[in-house]
């Protein structure tokens, strides 16, 4: 039996940089679903949460993709040989809003040669983290958001802190006074918790299969690394600590790594994977 391409659903062909595509793969006979790369970058095809004779792969898009068509590698192994078929998708522009954020220059363009080390020490922390897929998932119910509150800035946005373009906002802010509690957003294991100069009081969630949420700016914490968590869970306290102007929750995203809009990215789970359970 050749491989069927139609069995291999996209939920966007057009997908904004900074969002995440899905792929869904229906079971073909004779046919073992293996990865999915994208350029030099590979991503591990899971079984669905709930039925694991359907399979699927999460592709993140980063906010510096480059607009334009991005070939994706399935691989997959027929009769005992690899084989490879591909698709196209396009990534667009999101056309991003802009902001001007003041803070203290202290958080913006930290001089200390002390500062400087800590920053990098707590980046590639954390990237070595987000980095690891874990092989198991821990996700069984729809996600949530950690916060039932106003979102006062969305992911995407590009930041000029007092007056200097720093990149963009690599999450969704929600609206939060001091000591306001903090939910997981889903079942997970905790990978981090760390008070850290940028980000401030930070949790890391790893939900398996290579997908993390990541909570700032806290007060407090009321979990440990290491610790199972549910859905719906205290992880801590709102705060104002790290580059901030004032109290809030900062939410984001990271699948194998690459960030993401986490609002789109639960969104896309919840409708695709997740529904009904």
């Amino acid at each position: 039996m050749a491989f069927d391409i139609s069995a291999v659903r996209v939920s966007d062909y057009k997908i904004a940089n900074g969002k995440t595509a899905l792929l869904e793969f229906l079971p073909q006979k004779g046919i073992t679903y293996r990865s999915v790369s994208v350029g030099k970058k590979s991503f591990t095809i899971f079984a669905t949460p709930h039925k694991s004779e359907k399979k699927y792969a999460l592709i993140p898009f980063s906010y510096y993709a480059k607009r334009e068509n991005k070939t994706l590698t399935i691989h997959y192994s027929e009769k005992g040989k690899e084989n490879i078929e591909t698709l196209l998708v396009k990534v667009v522009d999101g056309k991003y809003a802009k902001e001007e954020i003041v803070v203290s220059d202290k958080k913006v363009n930290p001089k200390s040669q002390e500062v400087k080390q800590r920053i990098s020490k707590e980046y590639n922390e954390a990237m070595k983290i987000y980095s690891i897929v874990t092989p198991r998932s821990y996700i069984t119910k729809p996600f949530i958001v950690p916060l039932d509150s106003k979102i006062t800035s969305v992911f995407g946005k590009a930041r000029v802190y007092n007056g200097s373009l720093k990149g963009y906002h690599s999450g969704t802010d929600f609206r939060a006074s001091m000591g306001t509690p903090i939910i997981a957003s889903n079942d997970a294991r905790v990978a981090l918790v760390k008070k850290r100069f940028y980000s401030g009081g930070t949790v890391l969630l790893d939900h398996g299969e290579g997908i993390y949420t990541c909570y700032f700016h806290m007060s407090a914490f009321q979990v440990k690394e290491g610790e199972k968590v549910k859905r719906g869970q205290v992880l801590g306290l709102s705060g104002k600590s790290g580059r901030v102007t004032g109290p809030h929750l900062h939410f984001s995203a990271r699948i194998n790594a690459v960030q993401v809009d986490p609002l789109q990215l639960i969104k896309l789970l919840n409708k695709n994977l997740l529904t009904g359970q």
